[in-house]
């Protein structure tokens, strides 16, 4: 069992956009005015051939495919939320809160991981769960500590706690449960993503322990983390908001481990925390400012991890 892997897909966008859809709970979205649509998504474009490059370059394998045309699907360049990839062979398919958000998930996407000789067993499809109004976006909503058999959730209206507590039960995780809040016009509300304020790498975890309000799950958030050995990088409201906890780590060449960010969570950070994170391992960064701007995600939305086995 491995917490990181080398191998990522990854989504090309054709028409990425402000999702007017999902700016309804995701609360770091801008439109960027005066700019056309078509500007837009040719900026989006250059970022995500930058970052697969980067990604390239130390070793990561990356299996590029690109949207459709046809379907409208601005946040297309967030495959995790739809997707995971499991070591025993399975997929899971998750349930998504905006409904052109849903266009995004193909089967087309099957048959080019098995052409790259992945092995597919079973998919869990949890995906029933949107006629009912309950959502569970992916590894957006859970992040794994797939080493200690412990996934955390930060409920909101994308990551409803009884679809969490079914995905522990099919895929044998002890579920962390918690509500991680954001200051909007002076109120406080649910983080839309775990992912947005929690990183969890194999060695240490990087995690906005502010934006859990309630002491007694900050607590046992922490004592969940030192328990399996983690290391807590802590970061504030402020770094979350420059998408310092949407991380990724990944395996590169001879299985070095990088952990990946965008330029604008990269400059964020602290001297003191930068210093933290290299004693564990290297930092990639790149820039992503468009995507961040009117995707309202960042690096780690980008990447679905594939831990499939191989054939």
């Amino acid at each position: 069992m491995q917490h990181t892997t080398d191998t990522i897909l990854m989504v090309r966008p054709v028409n990425f956009r402000m999702n007017e859809q999902t700016a309804v709970n995701n609360y770091y979205q801008t439109a960027m005015k005066g700019v056309l649509p078509e500007t837009v998504n040719a900026k989006a474009q250059l970022e995500f051939d930058n970052f697969v490059e980067k990604l390239r370059a130390i070793g990561v394998h990356v299996i590029v495919i690109n949207d459709n045309k046809e379907l409208d699907t601005p946040d297309s360049i967030f495959p995790n939320n739809w997707i995971s990839f499991h070591e025993n062979g399975t997929v899971g398919l998750y349930p998504m809160f905006a409904e052109n958000r849903r266009l995004e998930r193909r089967e087309d996407v099957f048959d080019v991981l098995e052409e790259n000789g992945f092995v597919i067993n079973d998919v869990l499809d949890y995906t029933s769960a949107e006629e009912e109004g309950l959502f569970l976006e992916g590894t957006g909503s859970l992040l794994l500590d797939r080493i200690n058999g412990k996934a955390y959730c930060a409920l909101s209206a994308r990551a409803d706690e009884d679809l969490f507590i079914e995905f522990c039960e099919d895929f044998d995780y002890f579920p962390v449960v918690f509500t991680a809040y954001q200051t909007v016009d002076g109120a406080r509300k649910p983080i839309y993503h775990t992912n947005v304020m929690m990183c969890l790498a194999e060695t240490f975890s990087v995690i906005c322990l502010e934006s859990i309000d309630d002491k007694k799950e900050r607590k046992q958030v922490l004592q969940h983390l030192k328990e399996s050995g983690k290391q807590v990088i802590a970061i504030t409201e402020s770094q979350v908001e420059h998408f310092a906890g949407n991380m990724l780590q990944v395996r590169g060449t001879n299985d070095e481990l990088f952990l990946v960010m965008s330029s604008s969570a990269y400059q964020s950070l602290t001297e003191t925390q930068i210093n933290t994170i290299t004693k564990h391992c290297k930092i990639v960064h790149s820039s992503l400012d468009t995507i961040e701007a009117c995707g309202g995600g960042s690096a780690r939305c980008m990447m679905a991890e594939i831990f499939l086995p191989q054939a």
